[in-house]
């Protein structure tokens, strides 16, 4: 499946973004405000330049003793950012986030213009119908012993009845 078909890259709203000379306090308290993980940083041309995250307020501003104050967001934003397009495979960018240890995507067009930035819990629910399916049929092992559901649907059945003929048997 294409990024560009998830319902979630349909209806998030337009990412909001920065510029690198803006103060990091503008980043936290927007963050914080709108609940999300990160703010991704662009050029006039809306080109991604960088990515504050969660992680680099941690790693970089509150590790140094920097003051959000400030700083600018170029201090410690991430500048090496991967991008998506949105004709991209969602399974593709699943193993590379998992991999690279990075949970915010931000998604260009072919024009590498911002369009939309995807988190990893965005690409957790389409891993979830798979997730359910498997555990439905580990959990049929389990409890069915490696036989079919025709299998013990039968041998319930010969019991239901062999119990049935003992009750009115003795009624």
């Amino acid at each position: 499946m294409k990024i560009k078909d998830r319902p979630e890259f349909k209806t998030k709203p337009t990412p909001f973004t920065l510029r690198e000379n803006d103060l990091v306090s503008s980043a936290v308290t927007v963050m914080a405000d709108k609940n999300i993980g990160s703010v991704v940083i662009v050029d006039d041309n809306s080109q991604v330049r960088g990515i504050v995250t969660e992680r680099d307020l941690l790693r970089r501003l509150l590790r140094d003793n920097m003051d959000q104050k400030t700083t600018i967001l170029s201090a410690i934003m991430t500048d090496k950012v991967r991008t998506a397009r949105e004709d991209d495979e969602v399974v593709d960018w699943l193993s590379i986030m998992s991999n690279e240890r990075f949970r915010h995507l931000p998604v260009v067009s072919a024009e590498g213009k911002l369009i939309n930035v995807l988190s990893q819990g965005d690409f957790v629910s389409y891993t979830w119908p798979s997730l359910l399916t498997v555990l439905k049929n580990k959990a049929a092992e389990t409890f069915f012993g490696g036989y079919s559901q025709l299998s013990v649907l039968a041998i319930c059945l010969l019991l239901y009845t062999a119990l049935m003929v003992v009750i009115f048997r003795f009624v």
